[in-house]
């Protein structure tokens, strides 16, 4: 089943296009951090010929801890990855986390996201559809596949049609997710692009007491499994030393190793875009 088209900035998803792709570090710790694993990605994707959205958060309000790291904040965080985008004439991303949010940060990037704990809140998936832009719906480790129709709806009620869903896998019990490959099919089912969070279902909540940890050895496999069911994008996000990154670590991709991943999936997925739907 082919999904509709999506535009982010200039990057497509779904129709049965090639696999594109969202990276970045998981949170802006400088602008030239920010700036360097822009550049190395934007070159592996040019050289793969690939669509790359440059992601980054502005605030990540969700860390497990009070005293974790949580970002530069709204204002400085947009203007740095607008800038960032700008230089590299990528399109950008980033979460909102407030309904009013949403208009401020629409200004700045390309596509807003809806982290996967608030897809289920319909001001705020209402004020991001609102603004036009592209809104990525992260699925809810709380929610079946089949939950994310309401959530789709709600988006597509404001006029708005360039919806993405992406599964970061569910919760298994305490402290571990599981990645059920049957999701990308259903969700596919609502006609939107389906898109595979390398890293985030690699995660394990709290699993490092005051922080997330996270099975770092998994992200690749599981983004070639994702690949061959016929993903329309894949997220991930990496680091140049995710050991000392100030969040998601653990789960994160080395930088150096991001061609190589690059490739895996993309092998995979041109292998699935040839089999017939």
């Amino acid at each position: 089943m082919s999904t509709r088209e999506v535009r982010v900035g200039k990057v497509v998803f779904g129709g049965g296009r090639p696999a594109a792709f969202i990276g970045g570090p998981c949170v802006i710790e400088s602008e030239a951090l920010l700036r360097k694993i822009g550049r190395a990605l934007k070159k592996a994707c040019d050289e793969l010929k690939v669509g790359l959205v440059l992601k980054s958060s502005y605030d990540k309000a969700n860390r497990t801890s009070l005293k974790s790291f949580r970002g530069p904040g709204l204002e400085a965080g947009l203007r740095a990855l607008a800038r960032v985008g700008a230089e590299l004439e990528v399109p950008t991303l980033t979460d909102v986390h407030l309904p009013e949010q949403a208009a401020r940060a629409a200004r700045y990037v390309d596509c807003l996201q809806v982290p996967a704990f608030l897809s289920r809140q319909t001001d705020l998936l209402l004020a991001c559809g609102r603004t036009g832009k592209a809104v990525n719906v992260k699925k809810g480790q709380f929610l079946s596949p089949w939950d994310m129709r309401h959530a789709v709806e709600k988006i597509f009620s404001t006029g708005n049609k360039n919806v993405l869903l992406t599964e970061r896998g569910a919760a298994f019990g305490y402290g571990n997710l599981v990645v059920d490959m049957r999701s990308y099919e259903i969700l596919r089912t609502f006609g939107v692009p389906v898109v595979h969070d390398a890293t985030h279902c690699v995660q394990l909540p709290g699993g490092n007491g005051a922080t997330t940890g996270g099975q770092r050895e998994f992200v690749r496999p599981l983004a070639r499994a994702a690949a061959a069911v016929g993903v329309d994008g894949v997220f991930f996000e990496t680091h140049p030393d995710p050991d000392k990154a100030l969040s998601d670590g653990p789960n994160s991709l080395k930088l150096a190793d991001v061609p190589e991943f690059l490739r895996e999936v993309r092998a995979f997925d041109a292998l699935s875009k040839e089999v017939p739907r």
